[in-house]
């Protein structure tokens, strides 16, 4: 297994890590084990594009990985009251639209890659998950609600980059009979 599949497994495993910490209420090491864990993402793509170790594993696994950490994060925010359960409503829905639509597009042989603006809304969770739960440290002592800030970004990116992927592959809703 080349390094960029072995950061995304090590991902996925720093996920229960990352749960028991935050459950226990080590909030301070679970945002770094929460870090640690996007900053793979962040490697593993770069890693795998430069030396040309792009593989079907990574391309199946890494967004998958991505899933399991921010989703596992708002889940636990949303237990703890920390984001209001539309908001994540809202984030799954998108998530399972466009999962849709790339397994319907991928049936006609239509692969559809990631945009950009999804790309900024998983960095925008990513942001903002560590604030939300280190309850808004350090930007509580000066009054700024940075970690809600970030919120709103993530679920207002997270309809934008929805409609777009609807938007621009419209039209793998008019084959094959949908």
């Amino acid at each position: 297994m080349n390094i960029p599949n072995q950061l995304t497994v090590l991902r996925v495993i720093l996920v229960p890590v990352f749960i028991a910490l935050y459950l226990t209420g080590h909030y301070y090491i679970a945002t770094a084990v929460f870090i640690v864990a996007s900053t793979t993402d962040l490697l593993d793509g770069k890693i795998a594009r430069a030396q040309g170790l792009v593989t079907n594993f990574g391309k199946i696994m890494d967004p998958l990985a991505d899933k399991i950490l921010v989703y596992s994060a708002f889940v636990l925010l949303v237990a703890d009251g920390l984001v209001a359960g539309w908001m994540f409503i809202v984030i799954l829905t998108r998530e399972f639209l466009v999962a849709g639509l790339r397994t319907v597009a991928a049936a006609d042989g239509i692969v559809i890659a990631a945009d950009m603006s999804g790309k900024i809304k998983t960095v925008l969770q990513m942001i903002a998950v560590p604030l939300l739960v280190m309850r808004n440290w350090p930007f509580v002592y000066i009054g700024i609600p940075a970690d809600k800030i970030f919120l709103w970004a993530c679920v207002l990116m997270t309809i934008y980059s929805g409609c777009e992927y609807v938007i621009k592959n419209r039209t793998v809703f008019t084959k094959g009979g949908i």
